[in-house]
């Protein structure tokens, strides 16, 4: 899905281009939505918007021949348990991630938070990375005890602030991190994306049961 670290491996066209221009605005659209509704509302809001998005999309990273009996994304269960508002502490002086993402080419993550409040329900806390380049955003893969097993093995994706995926903050400034919205890479459904897999050292050792599941490739 357009919404995450990475795009087709190959070059676009003119009418890839505009077609992916339009699923980013609809991704951005439905998180602005999903930031005004009740917590379970904005779920199901999410989930129904990505499984049409993902059947009748040009950039749907699923393959063509199967949109069409496409009923839905396997996820976990909802449970508001695994909605978290959490403090950040800063990191500093640690190097950035290179990761090749073939045409698109290197793309650097600079670790520049950690945050505080997941270690008592999820036993570790997680590092928030800063994408490279023109300006700039947030972006949060994890991996956790379901990853291979599951959910997808290279992790999923949290937030993605360039692609438009954004939970928000709450009124204390604290950064909601709601693990009903993890969502596979596109690159979980095919080759043809190439997408920043979560780095090995942001994972949680428990299992994180909600969020989307293992995904079929093409």
């Amino acid at each position: 899905m357009a919404e995450d670290g990475g795009g087709p491996a190959t070059c676009a066209s003119p009418a890839d281009t505009l077609a992916l221009w339009d699923w980013r605005r609809r991704i951005a659209d439905l998180y602005g939505e999903v930031r005004r509704s009740e917590p379970r509302a904005g779920w199901g809001l999410w989930r129904a918007s990505r499984d049409a998005l993902l059947r009748d999309h040009p950039q749907s990273p699923l393959p063509a021949a199967g949109r069409a009996a496409f009923s839905g994304l396997p996820l976990f269960p909802y449970d508001p348990a695994l909605r978290f508002e959490v403090g950040t502490e800063p990191v500093g002086g640690v190097p950035a991630i290179l990761v090749e993402l073939r045409d698109d080419g290197p793309l650097a993550l600079t670790p520049f938070a950690r945050t505080l409040g997941l270690r008592e329900a999820l036993g570790g806390e997680l590092t928030l990375y800063w994408i490279g380049g023109y300006g700039g955003g947030v972006f949060l893969p994890f991996r956790d005890a379901t990853s291979g097993r599951q959910s997808y093995g290279g992790g999923r994706y949290l937030l993605d602030t360039i692609k438009g995926a954004d939970l928000g903050q709450a009124g204390n400034g604290r950064v909601i991190l709601d693990f009903n919205f993890a969502y596979n890479p596109s690159c979980a459904y095919s080759d043809r994306w190439a997408c920043p897999l979560s780095p090995a050292e942001n994972g949680l050792p428990a299992p994180v049961r909600t969020g989307e599941m293992m995904g079929k490739r093409d």
